[in-house]
């Protein structure tokens, strides 16, 4: 990773080449991450908020909301540090949600970079990754892709 006096840099579009793949840290959904997103979001499905009710339910537990896994993965992709300072903007995401994703279960996300296209009129290029949310059973949670714009290489 690139530094500046003031903190790391991520990489630039120029330095994102197709086939480019990468994979974040676990983390475990907790009931306190359900209860949390639900208060920021308002959503009190109670799919995701009344233990009772979700035991009469064909799941029997509660899930996490999707758009809450969705969130952590975009976070986690964030954590890995390429985009530090480089993303010029969040320009399309397209998503599957295949399985739920309960209380306990540890997530990670791959990331596969599958096409770049540069955009000079916006600074930079868009890079498309197809992502993966994958659980502790190796089992694809959710997947789609992902369409960001970063920032072209300064001339020096």
């Amino acid at each position: 990773m690139q530094m500046r006096e003031d903190g790391p840099i991520g990489l630039y579009f120029e330095e994102v080449t197709v086939g480019m793949k990468m994979r974040t840290r676990a983390r475990t959904i907790t009931e306190t991450d359900i209860v949390n997103f639900a208060t920021l979001t308002g959503d009190f499905n109670p799919m995701h908020t009344d233990a009772e009710y979700m035991k009469t339910h064909m799941l029997k537990q509660r899930v996490a909301h999707g758009m809450l896994t969705l969130s952590y993965a975009v976070g986690q992709i964030y954590q890995l540090g390429f985009l530090e300072r480089t993303t010029l903007a969040f320009r399309g995401l397209e998503m599957k949600f295949s399985l739920p994703v309960f209380i306990g279960d540890t997530l990670y996300v791959t990331l596969n970079v599958i096409e770049t296209k540069e955009v000079k009129r916006l600074g930079g290029g868009n890079i498309v990754s197809e992502i993966k949310i994958i659980n502790q059973e190796e089992k694809t949670v959710q997947s789609g892709t992902l369409t960001l714009l970063m920032a072209s290489k300064p001339v020096e």
